[in-house]
């Protein structure tokens, strides 16, 4: 059965590199030689969107990333967002439009004090990417304004790095005063607009490029 979010689920990602961008960012080096990063901090900001529209003014969003070794544990918080309202985290290859290669994390919903909190597992690296060794056939389900594509285009490994959240209904997003445009950044690709991203990062060296388990 469906509903309006796919479960939380854990990505196949990664990331190494200093932070060379305006955000507030922590680093932890392992002893050794081969000084491995084992978690770090940083702030996503308003995306562009929302600046445009002037809404979300006060709603801050705080990421930390511990690495495990197998896996990366992500923990998102964000405060003063709309209260009792769903968000989509999504992994992205670049911040802003058009996005690129876009992965689907898993659900914020803040509380009736306009708080949230999600725990994510899976690789958020260095070594987080997508690929398509060639074509095949996909599973269409969902046929709205962005109706699934029925097969996919094969492509190289694309490594992506960077944090995107939208919120998950157009009238949620209108209700916040941001623009009330549907994009398909949620489970039936019916979501509202980006709210925040790591744009406070360059392009090609997004916050998860930072941890090198």
């Amino acid at each position: 059965m469906f509903t309006s979010h796919l479960s939380k689920r854990a990505s196949v990602f990664a990331a190494a590199t200093m932070l060379t961008a305006g955000a507030a960012v922590g680093v932890t080096f392992a002893s050794g030689a081969d000084a491995t990063v084992k978690n770090t901090s940083f702030d996503m900001v308003r995306s562009a969107a929302s600046v445009n529209a002037k809404c979300l003014t006060d709603a801050r969003v705080h990421v930390t990333i511990q690495s495990k070794g197998p896996v990366e544990v992500m923990n998102v918080a964000a405060d003063h967002l709309p209260p009792r309202t769903d968000f989509d985290l999504f992994v992205i290859q670049v911040p802003n439009a058009p996005f690129g290669v876009s992965w689907y994390q898993g659900d914020l919903e803040s509380d009736g004090g306009g708080h949230a909190h999600g725990t994510f597992v899976g690789r958020f690296s260095i070594e987080t990417f997508t690929v398509a060794p060639g074509v095949a056939p996909a599973p269409d389900v969902f046929h709205g304004a962005f109706p699934d594509a029925t097969t996919n285009p094969a492509f190289n490994p694309v490594q992506m790095y960077h944090l995107g959240l939208w919120f998950n209904s157009p009238k949620d997003a209108a209700a916040a005063g941001c623009a009330a445009t549907v994009t398909p950044f949620n489970g039936p690709h019916d979501a509202g607009v980006q709210a925040f991203n790591t744009r406070n990062f360059p392009d090609q060296s997004g916050p998860l490029r930072n941890i090198q388990p």
